[in-house]
């Protein structure tokens, strides 16, 4: 076997080695591949400050032009694209086994969505801000009513699904036809306003396939993650892409937490940034001399951000600095949100991401954070003639642990 030059062969370690290289690149996943055949650009990074700006190419699958867009600690988690739908024109027809949310970030037009064998195709309209899913493997259409370029942002499970299955024929020719999340009902994208509790955290969340208007929609007092916080979580198709929509009131900024990959915040209203840090810097990074090992990435409306890239459990924190209230919408792409993890049913979780560190939790209260982000915000703000609501007391031990009481 060792005569032939052509073929690789494997040896046992000699006594005291290890078997294999120790070192090695990691290999493409089924997904990667699929992304770089597409011909379209792959960015790749902790964010964008707008999705409108990232180079795009012509997408000879879907038509219009795109562009994946892959935000480290997202990788092999779920995945991302923006698309463009040409002026008066329209997208090619998509069936897929894989779920998408979509986000529409400029234009007006209509989404036609169908199963084979339904007589009549579900038509509803969109314009910017329009929040909605496509059921999982429904045959569907995007169609441009305007005279300029429409765009859109999509984040779907292909990763999970393409990179178990590696089979594109059957992910994209599949005939069955889920009725179970899409039955073919007359309202099925009828908006539908009624909040009502989340059956697994009890937060607001609203059972919808559409949101018309996700930048102006009305949103709940949450307060979880600074005073005056509000947020809800839409359900739509009986997704396991998990989303929800929040938004700090003009002058206030959310506490730092720390939380596992996945999570990509997209900034719907107003503009601002944010600090990600690895959890081993601490709480106090600047103080500490770590300044340089704190990442930050500025946005306004249509830019996004990883909360917590790389490894994971890194602390993040968003600070709005417009003149208007920081809103923004969460994508955490299918069982990767805390509660919705796997684990033993009915075990007792906390709800960590709203809970401070000194009570076991995972957020760092005003009180215990960098000196230098108050500071840091209070100018910014001051330079742009907007008013700091960050009161003293918020930072007194105690006295921001309780975010509802500080309103």
């Amino acid at each position: 076997m060792h005569d032939k030059t052509n073929t690789s062969h494997w040896h046992e370690p000699k006594a005291g080695e290890n078997a294999g290289l120790g070192k090695f690149g990691r290999p493409a996943m089924p997904y990667d591949k699929f992304m770089e055949d597409e011909g379209i650009p792959v960015y790749r990074g902790i964010g964008v400050k707008r999705c409108q700006d990232v180079p795009m190419k012509d997408w000879k699958r879907l038509g219009g032009r795109g562009s994946y867009i892959q935000l480290y600690g997202t990788e092999g988690l779920w995945g991302m694209y923006v698309s463009e739908i040409p002026a008066r024109g329209e997208l090619n027809v998509e069936k897929h086994m894989y779920e998408k949310v979509v986000l529409i970030l400029e234009g007006r037009g209509s989404t036609e969505v169908w199963q084979d064998g339904q007589a009549k195709r579900h038509t509803f309209e969109w314009q910017k801000g329009s929040f909605f899913t496509i059921p999982l493997n429904a045959s569907h259409r995007f169609i441009n009513a305007g005279s300029t370029p429409a765009m859109m942002v999509c984040g779907t499970t292909a990763p999970n699904v393409m990179n178990v299955l590696d089979n594109m024929d059957f992910i994209f020719n599949c005939p069955y036809a889920f009725t179970d999340r899409f039955s073919g009902a007359e309202d099925f994208f009828k908006p539908n306003d009624d909040i009502e509790p989340d059956p697994i955290r009890g937060l607001a969340m609203r059972k919808t396939n559409l949101i018309p208007d996700v930048i102006n929609a009305e949103l709940p007092l949450d307060n979880r993650r600074s005073p005056g916080y509000r947020r809800m979580e839409p359900q739509m198709a009986k997704n396991r892409f998990y989303t929800w929509v929040g938004e700090h009131e003009t002058g206030r900024y959310a506490k730092a937490h720390k939380h596992a990959s996945a999570a990509v915040l997209i900034c719907l209203k107003g503009g601002g940034y944010t600090y990600t840090w690895p959890e081993i810097y601490g709480t106090n990074p600047w103080a500490a001399g770590h300044a340089d090992k704190v990442m930050r990435q500025d946005y306004e409306q249509g830019g996004m951000v990883s909360a917590a890239p790389m490894s994971g459990d890194w602390f993040h924190q968003h600070f709005g600095t417009s003149g208007e209230a920081l809103r923004v919408t969460a994508w955490h792409g299918p069982n990767n949100q805390r509660a919705r993890k796997a684990g033993i049913p009915g075990e007792a979780l906390l709800d960590y991401g709203a809970i401070d560190l000194k009570k076991g939790g995972a957020a760092i209260p005003y009180s215990d954070e960098d000196p230098y982000l108050r500071k840091e915000f209070e100018a910014k703000l001051k330079a742009d003639g907007v008013k700091s609501r960050m009161e003293d007391r918020f930072y007194k031990e105690g006295g921001g642990d309780e975010i509802g009481d500080v309103m």
